[in-house]
């Protein structure tokens, strides 16, 4: 290789280097809250503790590649501007109605598709691992939670008693001769998962060059850590019975548990070791290198501007609507119910941010066991005021004292369909229902209720909505506490959804 050749390879890794690092922070620093945000969550959270080596993994990776790009140069690609504008809208709509998870998502969606773009076709096909890797930053998972936790649950008891020991289960929780268990977020998994995934798709990239094989070992990963950690869960409690809970309890039960999650993952890389493949060589030479022509020059601004306005178009559509009374009055007793005055009662659901809310308490005539309602008027949601937002709900997030057993859609007699959540709380057990209300609707998923509100917002449209819970103690049985809703909702409903509908007269012109 002569001096020049070994120049030219060298500047074209340079290249390829000054083009990522300007592209990653021409992102970053339009949308540096997000980022911040995101790095936050990394530095707290220890299911998410992984993406402080995401970057430094992603540079190691593009260093690794420098002899098979070293002979290219950047060739950028204008159209490549519409996925990270389609990123950029993403991120509008997740901060018009505050979902954190779909701008971090969106801001990866903007950093590869701008990445791509600059460095052209041979370039990010060579590096394109390294740049999916990107999306490991992401702090997502906790919708994951609730399923992992509930199959962690049932395998354990499932085990137990093949093993001949006596379970009593109710929802997470289950009671063994000799003690008591609950499955917790630490228990379901999740961390297990990701952990697994990141690192099982990173040994796949360096180990196999095949996509075949790369693609059955991280299944293997994904797969693994769940089967690993219910015999996990199962082994500690196992532990704890055998040794009347001497063992496997309190600070040793997460050590126990991440030993034996180490050992399986060692185990699988030792047996994907077996199954080894060549890394694929350097890429041929691309000759001399070649200036940037106009059109590069172009393509390089569609790029940049692609992601430009988003920031501004939502500080112009997230300006907080004047203050205005409101009152929200609750309806009276229909025939065969009457009003009850509690001076306490054993469970409020929180809706902070609400502009109205209001309280009451009934019961049937014949039946001494009330039914709690709660109505949460919102409008004008912001960040902080928002009626679908972390912490607000008929049900804490992530409570203390507060334990959901199952959670479940069903239809009310009527024909409405209502979230039904079974819980239990330091006073007893409560059965909870709840609903929204929006554009003269009644809605059940979160899910559309977000998209409907930013669709609105991103409209310039009012959006005025309700949250709509009712809640009654389980003394007997959950279908008789259920039965008991049922009959509330279907003669209240009408006027409930009535008082809320008649708030808009109250949003002024």
């Amino acid at each position: 290789m002569t001096a020049s050749t070994a120049m030219h390879r060298t500047s074209g890794f340079l290249a390829v280097a000054l083009t990522i690092a300007v592209g990653l922070l021409w992102v970053i620093g339009w949308y540096w809250t997000t980022a911040l945000e995101m790095a936050g969550i990394w530095w707290r959270s220890d299911t998410y503790a992984h993406g402080l080596v995401v970057l430094p993994i992603f540079a190691w990776l593009v260093w690794r590649a420098r002899e098979r790009i070293q002979a290219l140069r950047p060739e950028p690609i204008a159209w490549l501007a519409l996925p990270a504008a389609l990123g950029g809208f993403l991120w509008l709509l997740g901060g018009l109605v505050s979902v954190a998870a779909a701008q971090h998502f969106a801001l990866v969606v903007m950093m590869c598709s701008i990445l791509a773009g600059a460095l052209g076709w041979k370039l990010s096909r060579i590096l394109l691992f390294p740049i999916l890797f990107l999306f490991f930053g992401v702090p997502i998972g906790d919708f994951m939670l609730p399923t992992l936790m509930h199959y962690t649950a049932e395998f354990t008891v499932w085990a137990l008693r093949l093993s001949g020991v006596p379970v009593y289960q109710e929802g997470l929780h289950f009671v063994v001769p000799n003690g008591r268990w609950s499955v917790v977020e630490a228990c379901s998994g999740v961390r297990y998962l990701i952990a697994s995934l990141m690192v099982g798709s990173l040994y796949a990239y360096l180990n196999y060059s095949s996509l075949r094989r790369r693609l059955v070992f991280m299944l293997v990963a994904i797969v693994l850590p769940i089967f690993a950690n219910w015999l996990r869960a199962y082994m500690i409690v196992m532990l704890g019975y055998l040794s009347d809970n001497t063992i496997a309890v309190g600070v040793d039960h997460i050590l126990y548990g991440w030993v034996f999650f180490g050992v399986i993952i060692f185990l699988l890389f030792w047996i994907g070791s077996r199954w080894h493949e060549n890394s694929p060589g350097p890429a041929p030479d691309a000759g001399a290198p070649v200036r940037a022509g106009v059109g590069k020059v172009r393509a390089l601004v569609v790029l940049a501007l692609a992601v430009v306005p988003y920031p501004y178009v939502l500080h112009a559509l997230d300006a907080p609507p004047d203050d205005f009374p409101v009152t929200l009055t609750l309806p009276a007793p229909e025939v065969g119910w009457e009003a009850r005055d509690e001076a306490a009662t054993a469970y409020r659901p929180s809706y902070v941010g609400a502009r109205a809310e209001a309280f009451a308490h009934y019961a049937q005539a014949a039946d001494s066991m009330p039914v709690d309602l709660l109505v949460a008027w919102y409008y004008g949601q912001r960040d902080g005021s928002e009626m679908l937002s972390w912490g607000n709900g008929p049900v804490p997030q992530r409570p203390r004292d507060i334990d959901v057993l199952r959670r479940e859609v069903r239809l009310a007699s009527n024909g409405t369909a209502v979230v039904q959540s079974f819980m239990t709380i330091p006073a007893g057990r409560m059965l909870v229902w709840h609903v929204y209300r929006l554009d003269g609707r009644t809605l059940h998923q979160d899910g559309e209720v977000k998209i409907r509100l930013a669709i609105k917002r991103l409209f310039g449209r009012d959006d005025e909505s309700a949250a709509i819970v009712l809640m009654t103690p389980v003394i007997d049985d959950v279908d008789r506490a259920s039965q008991r809703l049922d009959a509330f909702l279907i003669a209240h409903q009408a006027e409930i959804e009535r008082s809320i509908d008649q708030l808009q007269q109250s949003i002024p012109e």
